[in-house]
């Protein structure tokens, strides 16, 4: 069986995007606890939770943060499991504040980064790293890689048959 994985937003405003990382993570099956944590606002509770995360049966860390962002940094200070972040767009600079607060870690203390508002591709990510420890994910994802491409074959073919008709 999988570890848990959290999803922290730093805002509620946040769960319109974050609620694609959710669902991909259901549709695995995955144990998911959402929570809203501010990096500035709640520091404490935040670096209290990502210090016992890994007692508590996770074993990945999602951190969805606009503007500043730094919300999966203080995460990923508190912990050695693995976080990944998700830089949210904002209207002042459309995100780019948040990719960057979020990319540039220092040596020592990473931040796996998706792209700006990249929510589905982190629940991805987080299903990977957990497949390295679960053989039954691992080829779930093997066989969904198979469909993709197998959907974007279908695709080809309908096009070609259009083009040619």
């Amino acid at each position: 069986m999988s570890k848990k994985v959290a999803v922290i937003m730093g805002s509620d405003s946040d769960w319109g995007t974050v609620k694609k990382t959710v669902a991909v993570l259901k549709e695995y099956g995955i144990p998911t606890e959402v929570h809203v944590m501010s990096a500035h606002r709640t520091p404490a509770a935040a670096a209290a939770f990502a210090s016992d995360a890994k007692k508590n049966g996770f074993g990945v860390i999602i951190a969805a943060a606009g503007m500043a962002a730094h919300l999966g940094g203080v995460l990923a200070a508190q912990t050695t499991l693995p976080v990944i972040g998700i830089p949210l767009k904002s209207a002042a600079l459309e995100g780019m504040d948040a990719l960057l607060a979020t990319v540039m870690m220092p040596s020592g203390i990473p931040v796996a980064t998706v792209a700006i508002d990249g929510a589905a591709n982190a629940a991805w990510l987080a299903l990977e790293i957990l497949a390295l420890s679960d053989e039954d994910l691992a080829d779930r994802l093997d066989q969904a890689r198979k469909d993709m491409a197998e959907t974007v074959a279908k695709k080809d073919e309908k096009l070609q048959a259009e083009l040619n008709a």
